[in-house]
């Protein structure tokens, strides 16, 4: 957005800080786990971490949080990296929680030399009744008073493998009896016997988020961790951790999820679409990942652009998925390429027209610097069938029987005769042109009021569309009362194979964006192959979903 706008509270504080000399530059992380593709919510979050060091001196890092190697993948850090690049932002340093294991290892032995964690062997259930309730306190573990000397060497022992998983954690020595659940001795540590995708076997035991995280953080020097708000509870052990290890002051600060109706963006819900071949795969172009919404032909302009509309705040509240889909649609109208698309057609004969020729026609309107482009004309073309009706009610300005209009960058026309099959069905609509009425060049004087388009069916290319919708019916399909697979849109994907394109579609490619002129706007997908393109549509050229559910 070119206007300026105001401050928000993240902005605010940073630039109190750096006023104050508290830092002279800033560092921020965006901190993925890599168990999953990146959605739409990463992105609020990739845009706020890295525009704070676009608009602020200092740096962002890229941090891959990978303390859980059973659902980790390279595959998955790939992915982020692809994704957060396409998105436009680059980062310092690239890091990993596991850079940090030895570190990480030797403050947990710092924690148990200062009589501040202890290995317990309780079971994930005692731990649980041990806590209490948010209004009833916890109660001391059996294990609370091992000594410091008993605890070093079952933590020594735990790192050596010799206890299966689940048999003992190593939790923090806090407070039993907090109003914070969170700070009633946490686990720091866990078994897992499980290959790590870059440690491979080198360790069985890993850290939590909680210990992982903010000191990750202080050893990157963050200045300013930014999370959501769901960790607000976390922040007082974030800072427990970091006092009681005497490391960097790094400081946690939240803001609220935008969450996008019509939407999932859980990753185990994303997952299960997956693994149930609800969708195609991640980039599935219904997906709400990022590298689904590339695949749908949304821009990286258009995905920041909805992200700074969006801003941050302090409370949760619902995004309407139709501002989304007004940022993509207000950048495409600009860089799209138009071109001509047939979805349904009906072949419409010239009889007094021979031979063909080359018409000139804008590549877009909003971009002179395009230029024109070459489009085939003939006798026989195709048009879209509900472009004619045989009867047309008043005010009706599209092709009728002795009604003319203007084919879009070539002639006038006018309907003379209709051919049907013996069902009544027309096969064939005949028409005769008026010479002088050319696009540009018109000296006819007849003003007509519809303007078709249509494709040369000698040059015709057949091309396949997907039209895809929302994948979910309802607004709120994460309604935990009822099962979110309940809510799929049984019309998310509709496949168009009879369909005929201008040629100039026969060099399109990936990157390219364009909008069928009357149909809306369409990306090349991946699926393609030689002589048959297959294209997806991104979005409408208006919002019809608000006016087809208000019907309903």
């Amino acid at each position: 957005m070119s206007e300026e706008r105001s401050l928000n509270f993240i902005e605010e504080i940073i630039e109190a800080d750096l006023r104050s000399g508290k830092h002279e530059s800033i560092v921020t992380r965006f901190p993925p786990e890599p168990n999953g593709y990146l959605h739409i919510g990463h992105a609020s979050s990739i845009c706020l971490n890295f525009g704070l060091t676009q608009k602020f001196p200092g740096y962002t890092n890229l941090r891959f949080d990978d303390t859980n190697p059973a659902t980790e993948e390279t595959e998955y850090v790939d992915s982020i990296k692809e994704d957060v690049r396409w998105l436009g932002f680059e980062w310092k340093n690239e890091r990993y929680a596991s850079d940090y294991f030895d570190q990480l290892y030797a403050f947990a032995v710092q924690l148990i030399q200062k009589g501040l964690a202890y290995v317990d062997d309780s079971t994930p259930e005692q731990i649980a009744s041990q806590k209490g309730t948010p209004t009833t306190p916890g109660t001391d573990s059996p294990f609370r008073n091992r000594t410091i000397e008993e605890n070093l060497d079952l933590f020594t022992r735990m790192r050596n493998g010799e206890y299966p998983d689940g048999a003992r954690t190593l939790r923090a020595r806090i407070d039993m009896t907090h109003i914070n659940m969170l700070m009633r001795d946490p686990i720091l540590y866990r078994i897992k016997h499980a290959h790590h995708h870059r440690t491979g076997n080198k360790w069985c035991i890993y850290p939590m988020y909680d210990f992982a995280h903010g000191q990750s953080d202080a050893l990157e020097e963050v200045t300013h961790s930014i999370c959501t708000m769901e960790f607000v509870p976390h922040r007082e052990l974030y800072d427990w951790l970091i006092a009681n290890l005497g490391i960097y002051p790094s400081h946690q600060y939240e803001f609220a999820r935008r969450n996008i109706n019509y939407t999932v963006t859980s990753k185990r819900k994303l997952l299960q679409l997956v693994n149930e071949k609800k969708v195609s795969g991640w980039d599935d172009p219904r997906m709400p990942t990022i590298s689904g919404l590339r695949r749908r032909g949304y821009t990286p302009r258009s995905i920041r652009d909805f992200c700074e509309r969006i801003g941050i705040a302090k409370r949760d509240n619902m995004v309407d998925v139709g501002l989304l889909e007004f940022c993509v649609r207000e950048h495409l109208n600009q860089i799209a390429l138009r071109r001509m698309v047939v979805f349904d057609p009906v072949k419409l004969v010239l009889t007094n027209y021979s031979g063909e020729e080359w018409l000139s026609s804008e590549n877009n309107p909003e971009d002179p610097t395009t230029g024109n482009r070459q489009i085939p004309f003939s006798n026989t073309l195709y048009i879209e069938r509900d472009d004619f009706m045989e009867q047309p009610p008043k005010k009706y300005f599209r092709l009728a029987p002795g009604q003319m209009v203007r084919l879009k960058s070539a002639y006038i026309i006018r309907c003379d005769e209709v051919v049907k099959d013996a069902d009544g069905v027309v096969q064939e609509i005949r028409c005769s042109y008026l010479p002088n009425s050319k696009s540009g060049s018109d000296t006819s004087g007849v003003n007509v009021k519809g303007t078709l388009h249509w494709v040369s069916a000698s040059h015709a290319l057949p091309v396949e569309v997907r039209l895809y919708d929302r994948l979910f019916s309802v607004e709120d399909p994460t309604d935990e009362s009822a099962d979110f697979m309940e809510f799929l849109n049984p019309q998310s994907l509709t496949t168009l194979s009879t369909v005929y394109a201008e040629p100039a579609l026969s060099e399109a490619a990936l990157t390219d964006r364009f909008q069928f002129i009357r149909k809306g706007y369409f990306v090349l997908d991946r699926d393609s192959q030689s002589g048959r393109p297959v294209f997806n549509r991104t979005v409408g050229l208006k919002d019809t979903w608000t006016a087809s559910t208000q019907k309903k």
